[in-house]
């Protein structure tokens, strides 16, 4: 191989190894949606609940364990039904706020 071709092949190498740095993070996207509490466990901050589709977080109709900030969950019991924010967050959903 000659001595530019090596260079050049070097350079891009390089260039390829810099790009890997500027990986681009995912947005958190959330979404609205409406379902009945089935379960509440403010101490562990999770909340079950049972809901239609949610084609924003790309869920089907489910009952799904969301995690929830304890706060969120003082006033919520099994059986109410809510409107709910919720996002996806590491691989996990997160619900962000809650209403009866």
């Amino acid at each position: 191989m000659s001595s530019s071709t090596q260079h050049r092949m070097l350079a891009l190498a390089a260039a390829l190894a810099m790009t890997s740095f500027y990986v681009t993070p995912a947005v958190a996207q959330e979404a609205t949606a409406k379902g009945e509490v089935r379960r509440v466990d403010a101490a562990a901050g999770k909340i079950t609940i049972k809901h239609g589709a949610i084609s924003d977080l790309d869920l089907p109709a489910m009952t799904l364990v969301y995690i929830a900030d304890a706060k969120l969950l003082t006033q919520i019991k099994p059986g109410d039904k809510i409107t709910f924010k919720a996002k996806r967050v590491n691989g996990q959903y997160v619900v962000t706020e809650i209403s009866k």
